[in-house]
């Protein structure tokens, strides 16, 4: 029998809430009636999502036993959203250590069920021939199944959703090469399968009987290779392309060429490229005796398309798969430490008096980035993009989740906020490749004479010799670049607009 909380609903755990298909489950687990607790390392991330008044958010890291036996407590179907994805040394241990850690707590909880979604793989490849990645997913999935609790393994392809890796890989590769020279893996066949389906799947699998304990392949009804795929988004999209296959793009080489041309960082972009040697196809459908599909699902490709790209196109892109990076690491100082004692501290600060009212500064503020640009020396941050890509960074091709608004955890070219307070301040945290810690922040503030005031302050904190040379040797650009932003920003809000020199 399951175990209900008063409301009737299960009462369940989700981990891995800031990433994408976290932050998009929660909501359509409290829209079903469960009541939702989640597991999170950076608690603060969670604060502006729109269901975060709903659901109960305690700290925690899958790595931490004790974390996760508390989040444990009184929980019906625990949710595994987990993974290392960019890989790194040691990353198949430490997610083999966190499954461990996962299932044993689960055991000792009494929890009914976890649920876990993985990826597919070939039945006709040995484990030790996948790639790292799909390797350890597949090692998750059955030491989850091995566990001692009923668990659900749910496998999946490529997953097209807007916002999603897959489909952000899918797209600019498609939109910015009208001639593509490809991988041969553009010739291998998929299965992939719309996100909107595959929450579907993950909410049903809560109610699950107790004496199931599989893993189910999941997909959409077609079959498609890398190649069809990009000439149907092309065609949706009305472009013309000509894809060129050659056999010497290596998974390596694949993956710098996804990171040159997609906002994909060559980091992520590798074990993308590498599951995508192999030929990944459902050989079941059984999840549907558990959880039926209704008439037009699972959605095809075409719609999975349209309904990606127009929820692109309306800016309503819920979560994106950058919106799972943590920024730095917990010892790592904040702007706000006192008396930073961790050591030197650079800041160039810039203010202005402003004749718009406070709240039309703050939506300039809040509009930066993305294709609202930077508002000085576009070159300059164009070439600065260019240089972080060409060293592994994320470059400026991350852009925005939404063209207006913000919250905590969102990527922002290669910037990620790191607070806001709605009308007042704005903190970004780089990302990109330093020899030190960096933040931009930008107030909206009420001067002394009651006119509005810009504030800005840009902070950077070297790491050895190395990061005081860095900044140096840019602080003669700074006029240029940080009091060209400021007058920009000051001028936008005057004029009542929001974009400026990109």
């Amino acid at each position: 029998m399951e175990s209900k909380d008063d409301s009737g609903g299960l009462r369940c755990l989700v981990t891995g809430a800031s990433g994408y298909i976290g932050g998009r489950l929660v909501p359509e687990l409290l829209e079903a009636g469960h009541r939702v607790r989640c597991l999170a390392r950076s608690p603060e991330k969670l604060r502006d999502y729109p269901w975060a008044g709903d659901a109960e958010v305690t700290k925690g890291d899958v790595t931490d036993a004790d974390a996760v036996a508390a989040a444990m407590r009184d929980i019906d179907v625990a949710y595994y959203l987990v993974h290392a994805l960019a890989g790194g040394p040691g990353f198949e241990k430490t997610d083999r250590e966190a499954a461990r850690i996962f299932g044993e707590q689960a055991r000792a909880a009494g929890v009914k069920r976890v649920v876990y979604l993985g990826g597919l793989t070939p039945d006709d490849v040995p484990a030790r021939e996948l790639s790292p990645h799909l390797r350890s997913r597949a090692e998750v999935g059955r030491i989850l199944l091995d566990s001692g609790v009923p668990t659900t393994v749910l496998r999946a392809a490529v997953i097209l959703g807007s916002g999603s890796a897959s489909f952000e890989m899918l797209r600019y590769l498609t939109e910015r090469l009208p001639v593509m020279v490809t991988p041969s893996w553009v010739s291998t066949r998929i299965q992939p399968i719309s996100v909107e389906d595959v929450l579907r799947y993950l909410v049903g699998s809560a109610h699950m009987p107790a004496d199931v304990n599989r893993a189910f392949d999941i997909g959409g009804p077609d079959v498609l290779t890398y190649r069809h795929m990009m000439e149907q988004y092309a065609r949706v999209a009305g472009l013309r392309r000509v894809i060129l296959p050659v056999p010497m793009l290596s998974p390596g080489l694949s993956s710098i060429w996804i990171g040159a041309v997609t906002p994909v960082p060559r980091q992520l972009a590798r074990p993308l490229a590498e599951s995508l040697r192999y030929e990944v196809v459902c050989s079941e459908h059984d999840i549907t005796r558990y959880v039926p599909d209704g008439p037009g699902q699972p959605f095809s490709f075409d719609k999975a398309l349209a309904l990606a790209l127009k929820r692109v196109r309306e800016a309503n892109v819920t979560t994106r798969w950058s919106s799972a990076s943590t920024p730095g690491i917990p010892s790592d100082p904040l702007p706000t430490d006192p008396d930073w004692a961790g050591g030197s501290l650079y800041t160039d600060v810039r203010e202005l008096d402003v004749d718009a009212s406070p709240e039309a500064l703050w939506r300039v503020i809040e509009g930066i980035g993305g294709v609202n640009g930077w508002y000085s020396f576009p070159l300059a941050w164009a070439l600065r993009g260019w240089l972080d890509r060409l060293v592994g960074g994320v470059g400026l091709r991350r852009g925005r989740r939404d063209a207006q608004r913000l919250r905590v955890g969102d990527s922002l070219d290669f910037w990620r906020v790191e607070e806001i307070e709605p009308g007042r301040l704005l903190r970004l945290r780089a990302e990109m490749r330093l020899p030190g810690l960096a933040w931009l922040e930008m107030y909206a503030e009420v001067g002394e004479n009651g006119r509005s005031h810009y504030r800005q302050r840009a902070i950077f904190h070297p790491l050895g010799l190395l990061g005081h040379a860095y900044w140096w040797s840019v602080s003669p650009f700074h006029a240029v670049v940080f009091g060209g932003m400021a007058r920009n920003i000051a001028r936008a809000a005057n004029q009542g607009r929001t974009g400026g020199p990109a």
